[in-house]
């Protein structure tokens, strides 16, 4: 995916790292609509899941789905989270996600989305992320439909 975005740049997007719970699940299902935007993106775009699987349902959720699945270890989330990042390409990644475990993700991607759904976010997320936006859903589409990026990150 080419992106320009004036005052911030060009965009060659290869990746899409999504968060697990609180991004694109709430209490242990995937909220819908998903499962069917991930299968349009991945036909463009490689799309991943970082997490440490709080509700050890991770590979039952994404078993049919498009994803490659990373499991982290429950401590120092932030800096494995990061390193996924950074094995990807920092700045062909788009990151997705909510809490404090995704700061540094959302940091260093090229475009850091952070979900405020119901589950919340973490403050901190959104002050790392290039944008917030109220669901899975919407942050989805701005990866189906990247005008909407350019219209909201331009300077």
């Amino acid at each position: 995916m080419e992106i320009t975005i004036p005052g911030r740049g060009n965009y060659t997007i290869k990746n899409v790292v999504l968060d697990l719970n609180g991004t694109i699940a709430q209490d242990g299902k995937i909220i819908r609509g998903v499962k069917e935007k991930v299968a349009i993106l991945s036909q463009e775009l490689n799309v991943f899941l970082v997490t440490a699987d709080t509700n050890k349902n991770a590979e039952h959720l994404v078993r049919n789905l498009p994803i490659t699945l990373y499991k982290i270890e429950e401590a120092e989330e932030d800096d494995q989270k990061l390193r996924v990042i950074l094995n990807k390409g920092k700045d062909n990644t788009v990151s997705i996600g909510n809490g404090c475990n995704d700061i540094s993700m959302l940091k260093e991607s090229a475009i850091g989305i952070c979900i405020v759904g119901g589950e919340g976010a973490s403050t901190e997320a959104m002050m790392a992320a290039d944008l917030a936006v109220s669901n899975i859903n919407d942050a989805l589409e701005l990866l189906l439909k990247p005008h909407r990026l350019k219209a909201t990150l331009r300077r």
